[in-house]
């Protein structure tokens, strides 16, 4: 069964850290593009930071740029987002997504496009 869990959310003051974990059951994660998308309440979907499967090549959107990180341990068939300054507008449930759609990693997260979806991690960043 392909399963995608995401794990390391939670409350933090506006300029503190979190690191976000998805691991992957059920298929190796080095196949595929991962994404780590987010949607805030009564807000869309949009994408944050994407990897790619073959040369760990990263887009990450311009409002996190220079606060995240996408790193990746296919050893461990998990991919990370590192969140750092965090602002309160980063506050959104984060999922983490696959695909093996051929599209630019920039497509993939301003489209939010996805094949696999995690049930998500509540991230909140508030005093």
């Amino acid at each position: 069964q392909v399963q995608l869990v995401e794990s390391g959310g939670g409350l933090v003051q506006p300029g503190g850290s979190l690191r976000l974990s998805c691991a992957a059951s059920g298929f190796s994660l080095d196949d595929y593009a991962i994404g780590w998308f987010r949607q805030a309440p009564g807000k869309g979907r949009e994408g944050v930071s994407c990897i790619s499967n073959s040369d760990s090549s990263t887009y990450y959107r311009n409002f996190v740029k220079g606060r995240f990180t996408i790193p990746r341990d296919n050893a461990k068939n998990t991919v990370y987002l590192q969140m750092n300054k965090l602002k309160p507008e980063d506050t959104a449930v984060y999922y983490c997504v696959a695909t093996k759609a051929i599209v630019t990693l920039e497509a993939m997260c301003v489209m939010t496009i996805g094949d696999y979806w995690g049930q998500g991690t509540q991230v909140t960043v508030s005093s």
